[in-house]
């Protein structure tokens, strides 16, 4: 169906093909002596073309290859046939096709070398290394970006320091993403305080909106990272516990697979007693004072019979509320639920 830019469009083409030029924005009357064209409808009155109306359908007949400037006058507009914008606009896809084909066959070459030459220098430098020294911010910022675009599984990581910085900030986020979109799962720990930043705070939404569980603990020892059981990254000794891998100045690289399992192991020991931070979490229940007993019971290490007991309600009311509870608090488990609260401040 046409639309009103639609039938703009064609009647200043339908002007222009007289040769009587762009009209004064005020207004665009008839052309005289111009019969009307089959399927087009009168010429629109002169008061209702506006500038905007104007700009919008030569806009228009500019993408349709149906405009063109004229060779005296640069300000100046002339139509083109309809063959002559169909050929053109052919003309143009086909030279864009030609520059992709062109790209796509010196991408595959250089994909060939890459693999000939270059990996099996890689795999003879990591074959012999099991453990390896990386310096500079800039190489192991690479160091991230390469362990991001290779998970596929898991992506685990320590994060006791944080940079503020908006490109910081946003590298972090791009190279997590990288993970995600390949089906890895990716797990972050965070420190409770550094949530507290409204920085870290929007970080770590969009990246729970994108897939990754985040959880917050007290205090974080070390940064590391973990990909896919195959490699570690540490901070190298002297570089600091505090901030990101990238501001620490050097890390090492761990490819043997026994000290990687230890550093996983390392990394599943925080995560147990790390809690999912309320601010990530959906909604929270409106806590009552049966919600807070119970909590106070759980963490006591209460059953649901005991508490049931204490409260003088069904078991079958104390399982719902403990359910509710776990939920709000990101726990895992019962006690573990009791553990956040007491830690939130919640009892």
């Amino acid at each position: 169906m046409e639309s009103p830019a639609d039938r703009d469009a064609a009647q200043l083409y339908a002007r222009l093909l007289t040769g009587a030029g762009l009209p004064a924005p005020a207004g665009l009357p008839p052309v005289a002596g111009l019969p009307p064209a089959a399927g087009l409808p009168p010429a629109t009155p002169g008061p209702d073309w506006d500038e905007h109306r104007l700009a919008a359908a030569t806009a228009e007949l500019h993408t349709l290859g149906l405009l063109q400037p004229t060779a005296a006058d640069a300000a100046g507009h002339a139509a083109v046939s309809v063959d002559t914008a169909v050929r053109q606009l052919l003309l143009d896809a086909d030279t864009q096709v030609t520059a992709l084909v062109t790209a796509l066959g010196r991408a595959r070459h250089a994909v060939d070398r890459l693999h000939t030459s270059y990996l099996p220098v890689q795999h003879r430098h990591h074959a012999g290394t099991a453990l390896e020294l990386v310096r500079g911010a800039d190489r192991i910022a690479a160091l991230l970006e390469d362990a991001a675009r290779g998970a596929r599984t898991e992506a685990l990581s320590l994060r006791p320091g944080q940079d503020l910085s908006g490109p910081a900030l946003a590298g972090k986020l791009a190279r997590e993403r990288l993970a995600l979109a390949h089906g890895a799962t990716l797990r972050t720990i965070y420190p409770a305080a550094a949530l507290r930043r409204p920085a870290v705070l929007a970080h770590v939404r969009e990246l729970t909106a994108a897939g990754a569980r985040i959880r917050a603990a007290h205090s974080l020892p070390l940064w590391l990272i973990v990909v896919d059981a195959r490699l570690a990254i540490l901070p190298a000794p002297g570089a600091g516990p505090d901030g990101d891998a990238p501001a620490a100045g050097a890390a090492v690289v761990v490819r043997e697979p026994a000290l990687v399992a230890l550093v996983a192991e390392l990394f599943e020991y925080f995560w147990s007693a790390a809690w999912t931070p309320p601010e990530l979490l959906p909604g929270a229940v409106d806590m009552t004072g049966r919600h807070r007993e119970v909590l106070r019971l759980l963490a006591a290490g209460l059953t649901d019979a005991a508490i049931s007991r204490k409260l003088e309600v069904s078991e079958r009311t104390v399982r719902r509320l403990v359910a509710e509870l776990t939920a709000d608090l990101g726990a895992e488990s019962r006690f573990q639920a009791g553990v956040h609260a007491a830690r939130l401040g919640r009892i």
